[in-house]
C-alpha cells in the first residue's frame, strides 16, 4: 500500500480520537495522551489498506472519507462486507483476537486515517482498561447483526434479507423522531451482499415503501417509518445457546 504521511502536528490526530466510539470514555486529557499514538495516513479511491493474512496488526479509525472492507470468495470474486465512514474503526478484531487481519480493506474515496500499533494500542489498553472493554462491546454488537444476517441469509426470503440489513444500517433519529440513514454503499453492492440482485433489492425495497414500512428519499436516504413492522419481516432472532 502506498500511503502518504500527514505532516507532524497535524491536528486531525485529537479530532480522530474524539470521533471513536471506544475512546469516548476517556477524559479529554486521556484522549489527548491516545492522540499522541495515532499515526495520521492518506488514501486514495482504490488504494489497498490491509491486506488479509498479512501481519499488520493495527487499528484504523476513519476521520474522512470512506473505505471499504471486502472478503475474497474461493472464486476469485469479491464481495463488500462494510463500507465505512467518519469514526468507524477497523482492525479491532486483529487487535482483541490475536488474529491476523480475515479481509482486506480499500479506500473507497479519498480518506484520511488514523493508525494505532498494536504494541501502542497494548500499553494503552493497560493503562485504561475501558478501551478493551469498549472493543469486546463493538465485537459483540457485530456479532449479533452477523447473528441476524446469517438467520435471515440461511433462508430463501430476499424480503426478510432486506429487512435484516436495513435493521443493522447505523441510523439517527430525524427531525420526526423515526430513525434514518444513508444506505452505506451502492444499491448493486447491497444486493451483491445479500446474494440477490439490484432488481430484485430494488423491488423489496418498493414494497416496503408501498406498504409504510419505509420511506426513500433520493438514491440512498432511508427513513423507516414502522420499526416493529420491519423487525416482524426480519423474522425470529437467533436463540442464544445454553
Amino acid at each position: 500500500m502506498t500511503t502518504h504521511h500527514a505532516p507532524e502536528g497535524a491536528p486531525q490526530g485529537d479530532t480522530c480520537v474524539a470521533l471513536v466510539p471506544i475512546f469516548r470514555g476517556l477524559s479529554a486529557g486521556q484522549q489527548a495522551e491516545v492522540a499522541a499514538f495515532a499515526r495520521p495516513v492518506k488514501v486514495t479511491p482504490g488504494e489497498q489498506i490491509v491486506r488479509a493474512g498479512s501481519d499488520t496488526r493495527r487499528l484504523l479509525v476513519v476521520h474522512s472519507g470512506s473505505v471499504r472492507v471486502v472478503h475474497l470468495l474461493e472464486t476469485g470474486r469479491e464481495r463488500v462486507l462494510r463500507v465505512l465512514g467518519q469514526g468507524d474503526v477497523v482492525g479491532e478484531a486483529s487487535f482483541v483476537l490475536g488474529r491476523r487481519p480475515e479481509h482486506y480493506v480499500y479506500a473507497e474515496t479519498d480518506a484520511e486515517l488514523c493508525t494505532f500499533d498494536h504494541a501502542d494500542l497494548a500499553r494503552l489498553v493497560a493503562k485504561y482498561p475501558g478501551i478493551a472493554l469498549r472493543m469486546l462491546q463493538v465485537q459483540s454488537e457485530r456479532l449479533a447483526s452477523a447473528e441476524r444476517m446469517l438467520a435471515a441469509m440461511s433462508g430463501a426470503d430476499v424480503g426478510a434479507r432486506v429487512a435484516a440489513y436495513l435493521l443493522d444500517v447505523p441510523a439517527r433519529l430525524g427531525a420526526d423522531g423515526d430513525p434514518a440513514f444513508e444506505l452505506p454503499m451502492a444499491k448493486k453492492d447491497v444486493a451483491s451482499f445479500l446474494g440477490t440482485t439490484p432488481e430484485t433489492f430494488s423491488r423489496r425495497l418498493r414494497e416496503l415503501v408501498d406498504d409504510g414500512v419505509i420511506e426513500t428519499e433520493g438514491r440512498r436516504r432511508i427513513v423507516i417509518r414502522d420499526v416493529e413492522e420491519l423487525i416482524r419481516r426480519a423474522g425470529p432472532a437467533p436463540t442464544p445457546e445454553r
